[in-house]
């Protein structure tokens, strides 16, 4: 395949792979349980998978950890950003079915 099609091609199906480093950050207290992590040169759209290199595998109750990684970005084509758009917007009419009914 020639470079421009090849281009073409990973614009549309997606599949470009980037390494970049991240900061992580991980929380497990009675304030807050999260995992946040946040790439560094680069912006993360709809579609794209983040893979975080060397992740830990246990945090305790009430331990905060925060450190910098490396992570692996494979970006979203043209069709996997309209497919995520659009199956999002029916995920989202999911949570309007929220029971607001009175109980029996």
């Amino acid at each position: 395949m020639s470079g421009l099609a090849e281009r073409l091609w990973t614009d549309l199906a997606g599949g470009r792979k980037i390494e970049i480093a991240c900061l992580v950050d991980l929380e497990k207290t009675a304030e807050s349980f999260h995992a946040y992590t946040v790439p560094e040169g680069i912006d993360i759209g709809p579609g794209d998978i983040m893979l975080i290199h060397d992740m830990t595998n246990r945090l305790d109750f009430g331990e905060r950890s925060a450190f910098e990684g490396r992570a692996t970005v494979v970006q979203a084509g043209f069709f996997g950003r309209i497919w995520t758009q659009m199956s999002s917007i029916f995920e989202l009419t999911e949570l309007y079915e929220v029971g607001f009914q009175p109980k029996d």
